[in-house]
């Protein structure tokens, strides 16, 4: 992991973790599907967990008062049920087939941007049943490749909460979903000493981007970047499926 394509790619994951702390939608998710073009995906989660978790850090600043407190309540005891059953299968998942996952997730929550035709007209209720269930969901994937945005989403975004109050309640439910899987990862030995140290150099740039990602929310035209780094995640997905089809055919 020294060559400069890993360096290229670690940077660009970083800093893609990073802006999407700072508001701008999506590219958070790129980040492990990026880095998996280099390194394993596994790998690849594990060096970038502790970037999250600083990253996160400057989130829960921006939005300490701005959170629904009830969905937080319904939906972290589902994540961390998911994020256990993750840990539990960890080693029964050849990594073929994790990249396989991964990219799976992305082309999902891609086409489902590229398709949908808008967002629900009335607000729903936050009720437990379906929130424990998403909840699971959430961290399973975000488990797997830091990947919860598209259930936390399926639920989340019917509920119909303020903008402020939706990115304050997420920041506040990936920041404790990410904590909660530190000790998984080192326990799997994905974090570790060396690992780390690398996480710390490359939350230079991602503590970068969480500030330029809040000035490129105001600038960029809303509508092309959601469809550029859309279309991007679908590329890159495609990409990881079929290097995981294929090693494991």
């Amino acid at each position: 992991m020294v060559g400069w394509e890993f360096w290229l790619a670690a940077v660009i994951a970083a800093s893609l973790v990073g802006a999407g702390k700072g508001g701008v939608p999506i590219v958070g998710m790129l980040g492990v599907p990026v880095l998996s073009l280099v390194i394993p995906p596994g790998v690849a989660a594990g060096l970038l967990l502790p970037v999250y978790i600083i990253s996160d850090m400057f989130g829960l600043w921006a939005y300490r008062r701005d959170y629904n407190g009830r969905v937080l309540a319904i939906v972290l005891p589902g994540a961390v049920l998911g994020i256990a059953f993750g840990w539990a299968t960890a080693s029964l998942v050849p990594e073929p087939a994790v990249r396989v996952i991964v990219g799976g997730i992305g082309v999902s929550f891609a086409l489902n941007l590229l398709l949908r035709k808008g967002v629900v007209a009335q607000a729903r209720a936050a009720k437990v049943g379906p929130g424990l269930f998403w909840g699971a969901m959430t961290g399973f994937t975000s488990f797997v490749s830091h990947a919860g945005a598209p259930p936390w989403q399926v639920y989340t975004l019917p509920l119909g909460m303020t903008r402020i109050v939706f990115a304050g309640t997420s920041t506040i439910a990936f920041a404790v979903i990410n904590l909660v899987k530190l000790p998984p990862y080192i326990a799997l030995g994905l974090v570790n000493f060396s690992s780390l140290k690398l996480a710390l150099l490359l939350a230079i740039p991602a503590s970068i981007a969480v500030f330029l990602g809040m000035r490129l929310v105001k600038i960029l035209p809303e509508r092309l970047f959601f469809q550029l780094v859309t279309w991007a995640l679908l590329a890159i997905s495609i990409r990881l499926i079929w290097d995981g089809a294929r090693a494991l055919l």
